[in-house]
Protein backbone atom coordinates (compact mmCIF):
# COMPACT_ATOMS: atom_id res chain seq x y z
CA UNK A 1 0.00 0.00 0.00
CA UNK A 2 0.76 3.35 -0.63
CA UNK A 3 1.96 5.18 2.55
CA UNK A 4 0.56 8.77 1.67
CA UNK A 5 -2.41 7.24 0.46
CA UNK A 6 -4.96 8.45 2.54
CA UNK A 7 -7.43 5.85 1.73
CA UNK A 8 -4.67 2.86 2.44
CA UNK A 9 -3.95 5.23 5.99
CA UNK A 10 -7.62 4.36 6.87
CA UNK A 11 -7.77 0.78 5.67
CA UNK A 12 -4.59 0.28 8.14
CA UNK A 13 -6.13 1.64 10.86
CA UNK A 14 -3.96 4.80 10.87
CA UNK A 15 -7.06 6.93 10.35
CA UNK A 16 -9.81 6.37 12.54
CA UNK A 17 -13.02 5.73 10.41
CA UNK A 18 -16.66 3.83 11.01
CA UNK A 19 -16.70 1.32 8.62
CA UNK A 20 -20.25 0.75 7.14
CA UNK A 21 -18.74 -2.60 5.44
CA UNK A 22 -15.38 -4.25 5.81
CA UNK A 23 -14.21 -7.54 4.46
CA UNK A 24 -10.69 -8.52 3.12
CA UNK A 25 -11.20 -6.47 -0.33
CA UNK A 26 -13.17 -4.14 0.39
CA UNK A 27 -14.22 -1.43 2.92
CA UNK A 28 -16.94 1.40 2.95
CA UNK A 29 -17.24 4.34 5.03
CA UNK A 30 -19.16 7.74 4.97
CA UNK A 31 -17.73 10.86 2.51
CA UNK A 32 -16.62 12.96 4.86
CA UNK A 33 -17.65 15.78 2.51
CA UNK A 34 -20.76 14.40 1.80
CA UNK A 35 -22.83 15.53 -1.96
CA UNK A 36 -26.14 13.95 -0.97
CA UNK A 37 -27.98 12.42 2.07
CA UNK A 38 -26.03 9.34 1.48
CA UNK A 39 -22.73 9.49 0.15
CA UNK A 40 -20.49 6.15 0.91
CA UNK A 41 -17.25 5.53 -0.81
CA UNK A 42 -16.34 1.82 -1.51
CA UNK A 43 -12.71 1.61 -1.46
CA UNK A 44 -10.86 -1.72 -2.15
CA UNK A 45 -8.23 -2.87 0.02
CA UNK A 46 -5.58 -3.07 -2.72
CA UNK A 47 -4.24 -0.35 -3.45
CA UNK A 48 -5.17 0.57 -7.76
CA UNK A 49 -4.03 4.41 -8.35
CA UNK A 50 -6.71 4.61 -10.95
CA UNK A 51 -9.14 2.68 -13.10
CA UNK A 52 -6.61 3.19 -16.21
CA UNK A 53 -4.37 1.25 -14.93
CA UNK A 54 -6.44 -2.10 -13.95
CA UNK A 55 -5.55 -5.32 -15.23
CA UNK A 56 -8.16 -7.63 -15.91
CA UNK A 57 -7.46 -9.76 -13.04
CA UNK A 58 -8.71 -6.87 -11.39
CA UNK A 59 -12.02 -6.76 -12.78
CA UNK A 60 -13.93 -9.09 -10.22
CA UNK A 61 -13.05 -6.56 -7.89
CA UNK A 62 -14.97 -4.00 -9.81
CA UNK A 63 -18.07 -5.97 -9.74
CA UNK A 64 -17.62 -6.90 -6.30
CA UNK A 65 -17.61 -3.09 -5.55
CA UNK A 66 -20.65 -2.58 -7.65
CA UNK A 67 -22.50 -5.53 -5.72
CA UNK A 68 -21.02 -3.47 -2.08
CA UNK A 69 -23.00 -0.45 -3.36
CA UNK A 70 -26.11 -2.34 -4.27
CA UNK A 71 -26.18 -3.92 -1.42
CA UNK A 72 -25.71 -0.73 0.67
CA UNK A 73 -27.99 1.45 -0.99
CA UNK A 74 -30.75 -1.31 -0.20
CA UNK A 75 -29.42 -0.58 3.69
CA UNK A 76 -29.49 2.85 3.36
CA UNK A 77 -33.54 2.56 2.16
CA UNK A 78 -32.45 4.08 -1.23
CA UNK A 79 -32.46 1.51 -3.54
CA UNK A 80 -36.04 1.79 -4.25
CA UNK A 81 -35.92 5.62 -5.06
CA UNK A 82 -32.58 5.63 -6.89
CA UNK A 83 -29.28 6.43 -6.62
CA UNK A 84 -25.72 7.21 -8.65
CA UNK A 85 -22.53 4.99 -8.78
CA UNK A 86 -19.52 7.14 -9.69
CA UNK A 87 -15.92 6.42 -10.65
CA UNK A 88 -14.00 9.78 -10.79
CA UNK A 89 -10.76 8.96 -13.21
CA UNK A 90 -7.70 10.89 -13.54
CA UNK A 91 -7.59 14.40 -12.53
CA UNK A 92 -9.74 16.05 -15.55
CA UNK A 93 -12.45 13.70 -14.37
CA UNK A 94 -12.73 14.96 -10.68
CA UNK A 95 -10.30 12.07 -9.33
CA UNK A 96 -8.86 13.82 -5.77
CA UNK A 97 -7.90 10.66 -4.44
CA UNK A 98 -5.62 8.18 -6.46
CA UNK A 99 -6.79 5.33 -5.16
CA UNK A 100 -9.85 3.78 -6.93
CA UNK A 101 -13.04 3.91 -4.92
CA UNK A 102 -16.79 3.84 -5.84
CA UNK A 103 -19.26 7.05 -4.64
CA UNK A 104 -22.46 5.71 -3.60
CA UNK A 105 -24.76 8.91 -3.40
CA UNK A 106 -28.30 9.16 -3.03
CA UNK A 107 -31.05 9.33 -0.72
CA UNK A 108 -32.79 13.28 -2.20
Amino acid sequence: MANECIFCQIIEGKIPTEFIYKDEEIVAFNDINPQAPVHILIVPVKHIPTINVLEDNDLPLIGKMVAVARDLAKSANIAESGYKLIFNVEKGGGQEIFHIHLHLVGGW
